[in-house]
């Protein structure tokens, strides 16, 4: 049964631009942002326009005996579990017929919002007085009993969802929690991917969350460079345009349901498409530094497309990383000009980040899904922002404007520092 297929029989989403599936895409065929402006005086750009999520309410139905364990669980990973919940609320109650055994779940977590001490700020303000010369020891521990969260280490854990959602889906099959910076989302796709195909299990959820919106995670990512300074609001998020300064940073939570064929045709399930294929290695580059590798993507997309057995004529289009750095954003369009010039085919290319912020780890999973819900329309996604590309790469088929294909898969790739990519193929049915 090696080599199975694999279906997607359940999506969740949750992100600035919408609170479900079907919210995020209609937005985002209206070419809107979530991104917003939250003033604050004398604050840098990327402290003030983000991609914030209003609205984010907890699932209701959780059983008593683990309810509990949710005040372990920060805002990102809060915001992952409400996407879980969507996705399962299409599987139905046949999912029971799935063995535990037979049940995976990969949890990707790019979440920053527990990097620091920002939550002893009110303890030491209390402890130091005006001047904040001294500290009375004393104070602080008074302080510390009712302003801080007695829970603060077990927040800052990157595998508290992985534990609570096991217990939550009864998933007792081959799982891992993955922390990182992107591509980890597509890794947690094509951990989920493989563990079906390769029949270690059933059903899988590729779930991925991201807070990246408060303070010292912003200035901690400011200091290697990569984000916008913002100097024309929201739209300054502007992936592959020969303007682009870095990304805007945003928050969010993503989650596929991985399934057998076999299995979702037994249990009736309903069948949204299909992932062909994935690729993931790592580019190494000379010298010190964080570095970007001239193609960094270009060998995942190589491996992706050989493992699904499609070739540039299947694409409907390209959906690159597209964080909007100089460097990365180059890189990328290199890799796909070398891989797809060559075969004398150049499909569409479409970067998403722009309509949410850079959701971390969720960016690859929403990003898939977003994919889906256009194919499934025939619309090829605007590059929200893009009006001018670099010199070097004019021949390529960026646009800001939505444009049309029939065609039914497409690419997803996503590269993170130190080289890593990660690509895979899905198909609409």
């Amino acid at each position: 049964m090696d080599g199975r297929d694999v279906v997607i029989t359940g999506m969740g989403l949750i992100s600035p631009l919408g609170g479900t599936v079907a919210e995020n895409w209609e937005n985002m065929k209206a070419l809107r942002t979530g991104i917003g402006y939250y003033p604050r005086e004398n604050a840098p750009g990327y402290l003030q326009y983000l991609g914030k999520i209003q609205a984010a309410q907890a699932p209701a139905d959780i059983p008593a005996k683990i309810a509990g364990q949710m005040k372990f669980l920060n805002r990102g990973a809060m915001l992952g579990l409400i996407s879980a919940e969507e996705a399962l609320g299409g599987l139905g109650p046949s999912l029971a017929d799935v063995p535990p055994s037979r049940r995976s779940l990969y949890v990707a977590s790019g979440d920053f919002s527990k990097v620091g001490y920002d939550f002893l700020y009110p303890a030491i303000k209390d402890a130091s007085g005006d001047d904040w010369r001294e500290l009375d020891h004393e104070k602080l521990n008074d302080s510390a009993l009712s302003k801080v969260n007695p829970f603060f280490l077990l927040e800052s854990l990157s595998n508290n969802l992985f534990s609570f959602m096991s217990a939550y889906l009864e998933s007792m099959g081959p799982g891992t929690s993955l922390a990182s910076l992107s591509p980890c989302g597509g890794n947690a796709i094509e951990l989920a991917f493989r563990s079906i195909r390769h029949n270690r299990a059933d059903i899988a959820f590729a779930v991925g969350y991201c807070n990246w919106t408060s303070d010292v995670p912003l200035y901690e990512v400011d200091g290697l460079g990569i984000l916008s300074k913002c100097r024309e609001g929201a739209s300054s998020f502007r992936p592959f345009d020969r303007r682009r300064d870095g990304f805007i940073a945003g928050e969010g939570g993503a989650t596929l349901v991985l399934e057998s064929a076999e299995s979702a045709r037994k249990r009736g399930a309903s069948i949204t498409g299909r992932l062909r294929g994935s690729g993931n290695c790592i580019e190494f580059t000379s010298g010190s530094g964080l570095r970007v590798p001239r193609m960094v993507s270009k060998r995942s997309m190589e491996l992706a497309m050989a493992d699904a057995g499609c070739g540039p004529h299947d694409l409907a289009f390209i959906s690159p990383h597209g964080s909007g750095t100089l460097k990365g954003d180059a890189s990328e369009l290199m890799s796909i000009a070398e891989l797809f010039q060559k075969q004398g085919v150049m499909p569409p290319v479409s970067g998403m980040k722009g309509y949410t912020g850079h959701l971390g780890a969720a960016s690859d999973i929403a990003e898939v899904i977003m994919g889906i819900s256009a194919v499934r329309e025939n619309i090829v996604p605007a590059t929200l922002n893009f009006s001018e590309p670099d010199r070097s790469f004019a021949a390529l088929k960026v646009s800001g404007d939505h444009q049309t294909s029939g065609k039914k898969c497409f690419l997803s790739t996503s590269y993170g520092v130190g080289g890593q990519s990660s690509s895979v193929i899905a198909e609409v049915y």
